[in-house]
């Protein structure tokens, strides 16, 4: 019997598993704030998922995977142990699919990111000590767990003012936002196209520098914005007849056309959304699997061949994309209902903040978690309505679930690792 192969077949269905959970978990709260705006259904979002989820995973993915594989322990300690490497592998992707997958159950959104990283780091210690875990690149991505929130709060909490400024609190909301909605759709699709274009397509080997990238992208977000024209000016005004007064009636009338128009913005956004958390938790189920790989086809650890295949960044793909199918319902509310109230202007706040984040994280190889950033950004947004906005609660659980998940998962992969770990002492194979 072919103990490699075993490990090999075990890796590829806990991976699929673990990006299924990770459609069912993250991807319902990258995907919440639109849902829970109205600005589009559970269906929609689903397809939305499908496809740009799948392309940021294809296009962009590889940079993270890599740090989630290799970034995280010394895989030169194993050389001679390499069947040590494949049985921690393989416990850190089933201790994180069993964490998210019970705690989907439960309608806790927690971080797939923490779980994994928390899910190597642990049997990395167990099997070779703490001299195996890289702990300059942890303590990189702890920092980017405590900046990525904090900078996803910031960016909503600023636009949203911004707009509720020069938008909602004019006399006439509709006129100032046909004069706005360029700008925004420009600023939009712009930080968009830039993110993916400076080194986001390397699998395409698209290599153009910083200022080409900025080039095709003012180009693009141009097209985008004098295209949008037409459409803006189609927008009708609030009119009243001579004799009656324009008053509160007819403001909320002018902020219901104002907030339909943003429905289509926030679309776009959900888009930016999906495509930045493909790019990034992609890594979470299939970083560790990509190792495997490569162990199980050179029988020992080669650093320097080490590439991600296609095939296997399909594989997260998809199965992100079932999962937010198939469970994704359980908990996309708590990140589009319960947090605070949100409207789809504050879901584009919100949506925009979290999608420049996560994307400007993915290019420095960092895995952040995207529930983090846009619990932070849909936090940020609901601070703009003062603290009365927030649900204190809600807010505090979900922290709480942040906590526990890295230790949780770390027991975990080191409980399922010696148990491995004593099967192959058992029948010989260490």
């Amino acid at each position: 019997m072919d103990i490699l192969l075993i490990i090999f077949i075990l890796s590829i269905i806990s991976a699929f598993f673990l990006a299924w959970t990770i459609g069912a978990n993250d991807v319902a709260n990258a995907m919440g704030t639109s849902v829970g705006s109205k600005a589009i259904t559970i269906k929609q979002a689903i397809i939305i998922a499908a496809i740009f989820e799948f392309a940021g995973a294809i296009l962009v993915g590889s940079s993270v995977t890599k740090t989630v594989g290799e970034g995280i322990i010394d895989l030169s300690l194993f050389k001679d142990k390499y069947i040590l490497l494949l049985l921690g592998m393989l416990a850190a992707l089933l201790a994180t699919s069993l964490w998210v997958f019970i705690a989907t159950t439960f309608e806790l959104p927690v971080s797939t990111s923490h779980s994994i990283v928390g899910a190597v780091v642990g049997f990395g210690v167990v099997s070779l000590g703490v001299s195996t875990i890289k702990w300059a690149t942890i303590s990189q991505i702890a920092l980017s767990w405590i900046v990525s929130p904090l900078m996803g709060g910031f960016i909503a909490y600023y636009l949203f003012v911004l707009i509720k400024k020069i938008i909602f609190d004019t006399k006439h909301p509709v006129k100032s936002f046909k004069k706005i909605c360029p700008y925004l759709i420009f600023t939009t699709v712009f930080i968009i196209t830039l993110s993916v274009l400076y080194k986001g397509l390397e699998n395409l080997h698209l290599n153009l520098n910083i200022f080409q990238a900025i080039l095709w992208s003012s180009l693009i977000s141009a097209l985008f914005s004098v295209g949008s024209i037409p459409f803006i000016n189609r927008i009708q005004e609030v009119t009243v007849e001579k004799d009656n007064k324009y008053g509160t009636k007819e403001l909320k009338m002018e902020f219901t056309k104002v907030e339909t128009v943003f429905n289509y913005l926030q679309l776009l956004t959900a888009c930016s959304v999906a495509f930045a958390h493909g790019a990034n938790d992609v890594a979470n189920a299939i970083g560790p699997l990509s190792i495997i790989i490569s162990v199980w086809q050179n029988k020992s650890v080669v650093i320097s061949s080490y590439q991600v295949p296609l095939w296997v960044l399909l594989l997260g793909g998809s199965g992100i994309v079932l999962g937010l199918a198939t469970y994704g319902y359980k908990v996309i509310a708590t990140i589009g209902t319960k947090i605070t109230e949100l409207t789809p202007s504050r879901g584009f706040a919100a949506q925009f903040a979290a999608s420049a984040t996560v994307l400007f994280a993915s290019k420095l190889g960092l895995p952040i978690s995207t529930t983090h950033t846009i619990v932070g950004a849909v936090i940020g947004v609901g601070f703009a309505r003062g603290l009365n906005g927030i649900n204190i609660k809600v807010v505090w659980n979900i922290l709480s679930s942040w906590v526990i998940t890295l230790p949780f998962t770390a027991i975990l992969s080191i409980l399922i690792y010696k148990i491995g770990e004593s099967i192959l002492k058992l029948f010989n194979f260490i």
